[in-house]
Protein backbone atom coordinates (compact mmCIF):
# COMPACT_ATOMS: atom_id res chain seq x y z
CA UNK A 1 0.00 0.00 0.00
CA UNK A 2 2.78 2.44 0.60
CA UNK A 3 4.13 1.78 -2.32
CA UNK A 4 1.57 2.71 -4.29
CA UNK A 5 1.07 5.84 -2.53
CA UNK A 6 4.87 6.52 -2.89
CA UNK A 7 4.95 5.25 -6.72
CA UNK A 8 5.32 8.08 -9.26
CA UNK A 9 2.99 9.06 -11.68
CA UNK A 10 2.63 7.70 -14.96
CA UNK A 11 3.67 10.37 -17.13
CA UNK A 12 1.31 12.31 -19.29
CA UNK A 13 1.89 12.28 -23.09
CA UNK A 14 2.70 15.85 -24.42
CA UNK A 15 1.02 15.60 -27.33
CA UNK A 16 -2.28 14.29 -25.12
CA UNK A 17 -2.23 17.26 -23.22
CA UNK A 18 -1.74 19.60 -26.14
CA UNK A 19 -4.67 17.88 -27.85
CA UNK A 20 -6.72 18.68 -24.51
CA UNK A 21 -5.82 22.34 -23.93
CA UNK A 22 -6.96 23.40 -27.49
CA UNK A 23 -9.64 21.75 -27.54
CA UNK A 24 -10.68 22.98 -23.90
CA UNK A 25 -9.81 26.39 -24.90
CA UNK A 26 -12.15 26.76 -28.35
CA UNK A 27 -14.54 25.07 -26.43
CA UNK A 28 -14.31 27.77 -23.47
CA UNK A 29 -13.57 30.29 -26.26
CA UNK A 30 -16.92 29.64 -28.11
CA UNK A 31 -18.57 29.50 -24.81
CA UNK A 32 -17.74 32.67 -23.43
CA UNK A 33 -18.72 34.29 -27.51
CA UNK A 34 -21.45 32.04 -27.96
CA UNK A 35 -22.94 33.37 -24.64
CA UNK A 36 -22.13 36.97 -25.06
CA UNK A 37 -23.54 36.91 -28.73
CA UNK A 38 -26.88 35.32 -27.36
CA UNK A 39 -27.35 37.72 -24.66
CA UNK A 40 -28.52 40.80 -27.77
CA UNK A 41 -31.80 39.06 -27.29
CA UNK A 42 -32.29 40.14 -23.74
CA UNK A 43 -30.10 43.55 -24.02
CA UNK A 44 -31.58 44.80 -26.94
CA UNK A 45 -34.70 46.40 -25.48
CA UNK A 46 -33.15 46.81 -21.60
CA UNK A 47 -29.42 47.49 -22.16
CA UNK A 48 -27.57 47.43 -18.99
CA UNK A 49 -26.53 50.77 -17.26
CA UNK A 50 -23.44 52.50 -18.83
CA UNK A 51 -20.11 52.93 -17.37
CA UNK A 52 -19.27 56.41 -16.12
CA UNK A 53 -16.93 58.77 -18.49
CA UNK A 54 -15.97 57.79 -22.06
CA UNK A 55 -16.65 53.97 -22.10
CA UNK A 56 -20.60 55.35 -20.73
CA UNK A 57 -20.24 57.38 -24.19
CA UNK A 58 -19.57 54.78 -26.45
CA UNK A 59 -21.76 52.26 -24.70
CA UNK A 60 -24.59 54.55 -25.25
CA UNK A 61 -23.45 55.03 -29.13
CA UNK A 62 -23.35 51.21 -29.47
CA UNK A 63 -26.64 50.40 -28.27
CA UNK A 64 -28.37 53.69 -29.30
CA UNK A 65 -26.97 52.66 -33.08
CA UNK A 66 -27.93 48.97 -32.68
CA UNK A 67 -24.15 48.53 -33.94
CA UNK A 68 -24.18 45.82 -31.10
CA UNK A 69 -26.47 43.38 -33.12
CA UNK A 70 -23.99 43.30 -35.97
CA UNK A 71 -21.37 42.97 -33.53
CA UNK A 72 -23.54 40.08 -31.34
CA UNK A 73 -24.57 38.33 -34.07
CA UNK A 74 -21.25 37.95 -35.22
CA UNK A 75 -19.76 36.61 -32.19
CA UNK A 76 -22.83 34.41 -31.87
CA UNK A 77 -22.36 32.91 -34.88
CA UNK A 78 -18.06 32.39 -34.60
CA UNK A 79 -19.21 30.99 -31.01
CA UNK A 80 -21.38 28.39 -32.52
CA UNK A 81 -18.97 27.49 -35.03
CA UNK A 82 -16.06 27.20 -32.54
CA UNK A 83 -18.27 24.90 -30.19
CA UNK A 84 -19.15 22.66 -33.18
CA UNK A 85 -15.04 22.34 -34.34
CA UNK A 86 -16.76 23.68 -38.03
CA UNK A 87 -14.93 26.15 -39.88
CA UNK A 88 -12.73 26.87 -36.81
CA UNK A 89 -10.32 29.45 -39.20
CA UNK A 90 -12.74 31.19 -40.03
CA UNK A 91 -14.34 31.74 -36.57
CA UNK A 92 -11.02 32.76 -35.88
CA UNK A 93 -10.78 35.56 -38.32
CA UNK A 94 -13.74 36.59 -37.09
CA UNK A 95 -13.11 36.73 -33.77
CA UNK A 96 -9.70 38.24 -34.08
CA UNK A 97 -11.60 41.71 -35.60
CA UNK A 98 -13.92 41.58 -32.88
CA UNK A 99 -11.21 40.41 -30.04
CA UNK A 100 -8.86 43.57 -31.52
CA UNK A 101 -11.90 46.09 -30.78
CA UNK A 102 -12.32 44.78 -27.18
CA UNK A 103 -8.53 44.97 -26.81
CA UNK A 104 -8.36 48.66 -28.25
CA UNK A 105 -11.75 49.59 -26.00
CA UNK A 106 -10.65 48.18 -22.76
CA UNK A 107 -7.15 49.94 -23.16
CA UNK A 108 -8.20 53.18 -24.14
CA UNK A 109 -11.39 53.63 -21.80
CA UNK A 110 -11.72 51.02 -19.21
CA UNK A 111 -8.11 49.49 -18.06
CA UNK A 112 -9.74 48.60 -14.81
CA UNK A 113 -11.33 45.35 -16.57
CA UNK A 114 -8.54 44.43 -19.37
CA UNK A 115 -7.70 41.07 -17.52
CA UNK A 116 -10.95 38.99 -19.49
CA UNK A 117 -9.85 40.03 -22.60
CA UNK A 118 -6.25 39.15 -22.21
CA UNK A 119 -7.71 35.60 -20.88
CA UNK A 120 -9.98 35.47 -24.02
CA UNK A 121 -6.88 36.79 -26.29
CA UNK A 122 -4.86 34.14 -24.94
CA UNK A 123 -7.20 31.36 -25.72
CA UNK A 124 -7.66 32.62 -29.04
CA UNK A 125 -4.00 32.32 -29.93
CA UNK A 126 -3.94 28.19 -28.16
CA UNK A 127 -6.80 27.88 -30.83
CA UNK A 128 -4.81 30.25 -33.85
CA UNK A 129 -1.74 28.33 -32.70
CA UNK A 130 -3.49 24.93 -34.06
CA UNK A 131 -5.04 26.43 -37.35
CA UNK A 132 -1.71 28.64 -37.91
CA UNK A 133 -0.60 26.72 -41.42
CA UNK A 134 -4.15 27.74 -42.31
CA UNK A 135 -4.45 30.90 -40.91
CA UNK A 136 -0.70 32.09 -42.18
CA UNK A 137 -2.01 30.79 -45.91
CA UNK A 138 -4.22 34.33 -45.46
CA UNK A 139 -1.16 36.57 -45.88
CA UNK A 140 0.49 34.54 -49.03
CA UNK A 141 -0.12 35.34 -52.85
CA UNK A 142 -2.17 32.41 -54.69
Amino acid sequence: MAMLLLAPAPAASTAGLARYGVTAARIALGLVFTLAGGSIFFLIGHPPAPPPGLAGTFFHAFFASRWVVFVDLAELCAGILLLLDRWVPFALVVLAAILCNILVFHVTMQPQTLPLPLILTALWLVVGYRHRATLLSLFTKG
